[in-house]
């Protein structure tokens, strides 16, 4: 153990050594520590196959076989996108970027052997706000969609679901959803499957302020599907500020909850992603944290462990990239069904009444 030592610390190099007269020393240690541990090993072989009448080599093929894995261990790799900020649904050549960058870097996450691509909000156009106003750009007022060109819109959808079917990659990204006329339309995430189908779509229900006043229509419910036995739930825009609706998602027993969010503005990065590790510590999932390119000098698009630690992060550059991550869920974790049994009504039964040692606060 003691030579064991000597390598991996490497405070003392092999000539150090040799010139301490150790190198005989060293090596009759490993030598001796390796025949002990040869010789246990055997033992234990020769006693499964007395035991249980196997021959020798059978009882050594038994202990040669890795450990089996959890039988509800389940593993998933995951990309997470960020992409460039396209604000004018007006302009036909910036939606027909927005799609080609969306499919390039679907191939790249299929390269990668990711099963799932996560998108930011508005990755085929987060319309600004000025732009959309009937009364701008100088003041913010009712958005006209009438602006915003669907139809070259839709063809950049078709096409990009078209090709999650060919790569067989699920792929989550944000978009405007659009209404019935006079509503106003969603600001959305919809889910494509690996077979090419539009399989559900998550409405923004907490809006910012100018998005309720002068843009979209709120959503009105939580959404999950699950992929390969893992269940993902969706959030969008600014939701991360509620804590709330991570914790619905948890009892609704999501593995991983997609976040989305457009980051216009390098400053409005640090609070979201230190609220997304805590959201992922405080509830035990994952959580993906997709946001667009612009804000990667400050925070980039991420994977949050349950740990409260980031797994996968993109480059702090500004350019358009994805990050993998395999996730992982843990059958033995305690801290999920513990934590939701204290949220009930864990500790009524054991609090007090009429202790005046409980009830006065002002004394020792």
């Amino acid at each position: 153990m003691e030579a064991k030592g000597l390598f991996v610390s490497g405070r003392l190099s092999w000539s150090d050594h040799l010139g301490r007269g150790c190198w005989g020393t060293c090596v009759r240690d490993v030598k001796g520590l390796t025949m002990t541990q040869n010789r246990n090993f055997k033992r234990r072989v020769r006693a499964r196959a007395a035991k249980t009448g196997e021959s020798y080599s059978a009882a050594l093929r038994h202990f040669r076989q890795p450990p089996p894995a959890p039988l509800d261990a389940r593993t998933l790799r995951i990309a997470v996108a960020q992409t460039a900020l396209f604000t004018d649904p007006r302009d036909v050549s910036t939606l027909r970027a927005a799609g080609a960058e969306m499919r390039v870097l679907m191939r790249q996450a299929r390269d990668a052997g990711a099963r799932l691509l996560h998108f930011p909000e508005g990755a085929t156009c987060a319309p600004n706000k000025r732009i959309m106003s009937e009364i701008g750009p100088a003041e913010v007022g009712p958005s006209d969609w009438t602006r915003f060109e669907w139809a070259v819109l839709r063809e950049e959808l078709d096409a990009s679901i078209r090709l999650a079917g060919e790569l067989r990659l699920w792929t989550v990204f944000g978009s405007v959803h659009r209404l019935t006329s006079p509503n106003r339309p969603h600001n959305s995430l919809y889910v494509v499957s690996d077979r090419g189908e539009l399989v559900t779509r998550y409405d923004e229900r907490m809006l910012s302020n100018t998005k309720i006043s002068f843009m979209y229509t709120p959503g009105k419910s939580p959404v999950t599907f699950d992929v390969d036995g893992i269940r993902f739930g969706c959030a969008l825009g600014m939701e991360t500020h509620y804590p709330e609706l991570f914790t619905e998602y948890e009892r609704l027993d999501a593995d991983c909850v997609l976040f989305s969010t457009t980051g216009e503005t390098p400053s409005a990065a640090p609070p979201f992603a230190a609220e997304i590790l805590g959201h992922a510590a405080s509830n035990s999932f994952w959580v993906s944290y997709a946001a667009h390119a612009p804000q990667s000098v400050i925070a980039p698009s991420g994977i949050a462990a349950p740990g409260g630690q980031w797994a996968a992060l993109c480059p702090t550059d500004g350019s358009p990239a994805i990050a993998i991550a395999d996730i992982r869920i843990e059958p033995g974790n305690l801290a999920r069904p513990w934590r939701r049994k204290a949220r009930g009504d864990l500790y009524a039964p054991h609090q007090v009444d009429g202790d005046p040692r409980s009830e006065s606060r002002n004394s020792f």
